[in-house]
């Protein structure tokens, strides 16, 4: 007789997921930025368990001698970059198209106004201790882009604190003084004297550099290549 025993293959273990470090250097009033970060998470979200990804935001002002009451966006453009008012508008358009199938929502117009955003990185800063960092990203890009909130007023950011489930109370502490605000600025200091001149800049593990706002499939294909190097 023949055994007709049938031996089962043991199963191949998980993949396990590989850790990966990212510095998203950004601006919470840069268009390219809220484009980079949707495909960023577009990415690692078709990545699936292939990276366990650990997002860091740091601070760069696009504006940083920007007065509290802003400036109208259309007039700041034209003088800094010598553009039209009908190429700020095809600009503008082509933002929103861009970032349509992503889930962001772009509104600007010729009457949209640029804000000061230091204090929102202040509040960034405190929102990553308490590791709700990426909500309040989310929540900032979506009050400037969309819905056209000063995200330099305190009233603003008090309301978007306590959306993501920060405790107003220390968040309130820290935007009436002057909590974080040397940590900002070192940190704003180091990317520019480390060669973040323009934002987005997304950097991986400490030593790779992706520049701009990306589609969602260059972040994949760099981020799975760093993953799983040749």
């Amino acid at each position: 007789m023949t055994d007709q025993t049938n031996t089962v293959a043991p199963k191949p273990a998980p993949v396990k997921p590989v850790p990966i470090k990212i510095d998203f250097v950004s601006d919470v009033s840069c268009p390219w930025c809220a484009i980079g970060l949707a495909s960023l998470r577009q990415a690692l979200a078709n990545l699936g368990g292939e990276v366990a990804a650990e997002i860091h935001f740091q601070p760069f002002e696009l504006n940083p001698q920007m007065p509290r009451e802003g400036e109208n966006s259309t007039e700041h453009l034209m003088r800094k970059y010598g553009s039209t008012a009908e190429q700020i508008d095809a600009n503008r358009e082509n933002i929103r198209a861009r970032g349509e199938p992503l889930g962001v929502t772009f509104r600007m117009d010729r009457n949209s106004r640029v804000y000061n955003t230091f204090d929102a990185h202040r509040l960034l800063h405190w929102a990553e201790l308490e590791r709700k960092h990426v909500p309040l990203k989310q929540v900032l890009l979506r009050a400037y882009f969309t819905d056209g909130n000063d995200v330099s007023d305190h009233a603003v950011l008090l309301r978007l604190a306590e959306e993501v489930g920060l405790d107003a109370a220390e968040a309130e502490r820290i935007l009436t003084g002057d909590t974080y605000a040397d940590d900002v600025r070192a940190q704003e200091q180091f990317y520019l004297q480390h060669g973040i001149q323009s934002v987005p800049a997304t950097i991986i593990n400490d030593r790779h550099l992706i520049s701009g706002g990306q589609p969602p499939e260059a972040f994949e294909q760099a981020l799975r290549q760093i993953a799983n190097p040749a």
